[in-house]
């Protein structure tokens, strides 16, 4: 974060604000995010590499399915990484399945382990730093059984963010779901219900399993107070939508959206542009 100056900051924020190009529409207003051939339409970035360096081919496409990868590591080294829609979205309901798989990298900390997630309401790629681990963000964090950072899928984690449940501030690292976890190699469906700032709600295989409201930076965290410096307002409405690396491998398919009514105080509908 550091590495951006103000200007480049609000340059990217103004971007965000630009109205979503139209793209091809599937029968009950869904729009594909992902062509199932390349990674057009996403950017990486990779904690310790610049943007756009998909290091060691991490993020790759292989029969239809957005693989993450670590065959070409030699070590982990806090090299967490997101691949992130270069449109930014403000009210929408995203699907997607994921399935995870194989062993996590040996040196990664133990809780980043049959570990992965889709970030909502994330900050640009654009302005992240060059050693920025996460986007401050919104988590819908997905875990596997055998899994450390949690007793089950569908969690909402908060890099550099808080939110509010029923009315009261929760300014916690972790705030659990009601689902449970799956077994290892199991394709699980989940969905996300995006309501600009008032409100959210993850389900899992059709199930709700949390609902909260009031998306917010974090002004305590780096990266937050750096965004708030920048000129973003505290509340979040939109943001970035990006596929978690945390050192497990982890696979992604039929990853949907389709676009919800715009909600007072988050101005259009799918506001974003890629740069």
């Amino acid at each position: 974060m550091k590495n951006r100056s103000l200007s480049t900051m609000l340059a990217c924020l103004c971007i965000a604000l630009t109205p979503a190009r139209a793209s091809a529409q599937d029968e009950g207003g869904w729009h594909s995010l992902f062509n199932g051939r390349d990674l057009s339409g996403w950017t990486v970035k990779i904690n310790k590499h610049p943007l756009g360096d998909n290091y060691a081919n991490t993020f790759r496409v292989e029969d239809g399915v957005i693989k993450v990868s670590y065959d070409g590591y030699g070590k982990f080294d806090e090299q967490f990484g997101h691949l992130y829609s270069n449109l930014a979205y403000a009210n929408y309901i995203l699907r997607l399945e994921y399935r995870i798989t194989g062993t996590a990298v040996a040196d990664a900390p133990p809780w980043a382990k049959l570990n992965s997630g889709v970030m909502i309401h994330s900050q640009s790629p654009w302005t992240m730093g060059l050693n920025q681990a996460w986007p401050a963000s919104m988590e819908f964090q997905f875990l596997s059984a055998g899994a450390t950072a949690g007793r089950q899928t569908g969690n909402v984690c908060t890099p550099g963010t808080n939110l509010e449940m029923k009315g009261k501030l929760l300014t916690d690292h972790i705030v659990e779901s009601t689902s449970k976890l799956f077994p290892l190699d199991e394709w699980v469906a989940v969905e996300v219900e995006v309501r600009g700032n008032e409100e959210v709600v993850h389900r899992v295989n059709g199930v709700e399993v949390l609902r909260y409201q009031h998306p917010q930076l974090d002004p305590r965290e780096d990266s937050a107070k750096a965004l708030l410096n920048a000129g973003a307002p505290l509340q979040l409405s939109f943001g970035h939508i990006a596929l978690q690396a945390e050192s497990q491998p982890v696979w992604f398919r039929n990853i949907r959206i389709r676009p919800l009514p715009a909600t007072s105080g988050t101005g259009q509908q799918a506001p974003g542009a890629p740069r």
